[in-house]
């Protein structure tokens, strides 16, 4: 049962949502993302302060909510659900961001004080051919993929493309770029899984 209250936008939310679960419609995902990827990535933006970041962020927002679709409560709007991923998503980021982050200016008052090792730039010839060996370790688990999801995780992650410039590439619309890459990533986790050791 729909909130009462609903505004005929969240009640056609409702009926997308309904037509994701129940007829596994991908137009439905891709209209929802369309109406409220703008809006989250903005609220996301203001959060990071940073494009690239946010734009991985919305990502992960929809790609959460999608395949948590059927917990979803039609008690309260899907957007104020949608917000509240987003958001939850974006500060479990910005902490583990934190942990990871120490500045070279922070004073110590003792001598147990870390030793911070501030690496060169260039990679030694052992760390150079490890990377090049999970590099082509990638390659080849990309190429498992089916090709549209291929050339989107080509496009986005081998060749550096903005979800914008894959959207003009592949003469597609935003929303269904990032849908499709979501489920492009999705399937590449799925693959690499079993195979973690390796990489």
């Amino acid at each position: 049962m729909i909130g009462k209250n609903f505004s005929a936008k969240a009640k056609g939310d409702y009926e997308l949502i309904k037509r994701a679960i129940d007829k596994k419609d991908d137009s439905a995902y891709t209209e929802l993302m369309s109406r409220y990827k703008d809006s989250i990535y903005f609220m996301l933006l203001k959060m990071v302060r940073n494009k690239d970041d946010a734009e991985d962020l919305t990502l992960e927002a929809f790609g959460k909510a999608f395949m948590n679709l059927e917990q979803y409560s039609p008690k309260y709007a899907f957007s104020t659900w949608l917000f509240r991923i987003a958001s939850n998503n974006c500060i479990d980021f910005l902490r583990k961001k934190k942990m990871n982050t120490t500045s070279i200016d922070q004073q110590f008052d003792n001598e147990d004080a870390p030793y911070i090792f501030l690496p060169s730039k260039g990679r030694n010839p052992e760390e150079e051919a490890i990377r090049t060996q999970k590099f082509k370790i990638m390659r080849e688990l990309v190429d498992e993929l089916k090709p549209q999801y291929k050339t989107l995780i080509e496009l986005r992650y081998f060749k550096g493309l903005s979800y914008d410039e894959i959207s003009k590439e592949l003469d597609l619309t935003l929303g269904t770029v990032k849908a499709q890459l979501f489920r492009a990533r999705k399937t590449l986790e799925e693959i690499i899984k079993p195979k973690m050791d390796y990489i």
